[in-house]
């Protein structure tokens, strides 16, 4: 395992349901790992269909090889692990809704979502929707994903202890909040990557307590966290960017690099400990809640946020699956 668990090895039933985002490499693919290896069933949200499969194969290697180490012995007897590929580009609002509409088909129930996903770009890019990319990937699209699975989750009875994981980083307080220049749209030669990954996981910081408030009667609950600078390919698109593999050069040289498991681990805390039931509204960093930046638990700009990305999403979320993220029933 390289180093020891910060999260508890329990035993989740199989009906016990779970989608992660992004599960099929880094972070994800940690998270989902550990929570099929404790007994649930993990939904694993992906572009690629190969490459999530090749990644479930490697899971199970990997739980025979814990299991032979007596590392979950005891806690957890799972015969095979139970993970289900679903296609999810979050790079397109019709894919994100096709997901949604083939898991309703499904039949699962959904008790855990978490939105793992995500990309750095040093670039501009636009997606077909129109949107900066890391706008639309990291944020925009999972706020999508939240909007129209929120009913199946209210619908929940509910002890089922119902929880929304936001995956988000200390990179929100490296950056400018803008909302009239949310959707970059400026010269491409003065776009700051850091600057604009930084805002997509401000926005979901600012998102969390926002629908918080808003589910604050209902079994459902909203948190959202700080992985740590992790070994993973998400900054694949910087390894020309001098800056960037400087930054990387340092953070290993001073031993603030963390592999995958050590980054998922407040994920998989967040997830799956019982600790958590009923509480939202808070942001965590290595298992404990931590602070953010002042613009981040301002509430005014957070339901700026909120009523500009409504706007932005027009079309895309239904009356009811609106009135539903303002605190109403299903």
């Amino acid at each position: 395992m390289g180093g020891t668990q910060s999260f508890p090895i329990v035993p989740i039933p199989k009906d016990r349901t779970f989608v992660v985002t992004g599960a099929n490499r880094g972070i994800g693919y940690e998270v989902a790992k550990w929570i099929a290896m404790m007994g649930g069933t993990v939904v694993m949200a992906c572009r690629n269909e190969d490459d999530t499969m090749k990644a479930m194969r490697q899971m199970e290697k990997e739980y025979k090889e814990e299991k032979e180490r007596g590392t979950i012995h005891g806690l957890v007897d799972v015969p095979e692990l139970s993970l289900v590929y679903m296609h999810l580009d979050l790079g397109s609002f019709h894919s994100t809704k096709q997901f949604v509409e083939d898991y309703k088909t499904s039949g699962r129930p959904l008790h855990v979502l978490i939105c793992n996903a995500g990309i750095v770009k040093p670039r501009p890019e636009k997606t077909d929707d129109g949107f900066e990319s890391m706008l639309q990937v990291n944020y925009l699209s999972h706020f999508l994903l939240i909007g129209m699975l929120l009913p199946m989750m209210k619908g929940n009875a509910v002890t089922d202890d119902t929880r929304i994981v936001l995956v988000s980083s200390d990179a929100h307080r490296m950056c400018r909040f803008n909302l009239a220049a949310i959707n970059y749209d400026d010269d491409p030669m003065k776009f700051s990557g850091f600057d604009y990954y930084g805002r997509s996981k401000l926005y979901q910081i600012m998102q969390m307590y926002s629908l918080q408030r808003r589910l604050k009667n209902s079994h459902v609950t909203i948190t959202s966290a700080h992985p740590g600078t992790v070994e993973t390919e998400i900054g694949r698109d910087f390894k020309d960017v001098k800056l960037y593999q400087f930054f990387l050069t340092m953070t290993r040289f001073f031993g603030a690099m963390r592999d995958p498991l050590d980054g998922a681990r407040t994920i998989i805390d967040l997830a799956v400990n019982p600790v958590y039931q009923g509480v939202g509204g808070h942001y965590y960093k290595d298992c404990s809640v931590a602070s953010v930046t002042s613009t981040a638990s301002d509430v005014q700009k957070q339901e700026a946020l909120w009523n500009v990305t409504l706007e932005l999403l027009k079309g895309h979320l239904s009356e009811e699956e609106i009135f539903c993220l303002e605190g109403a029933d299903p």
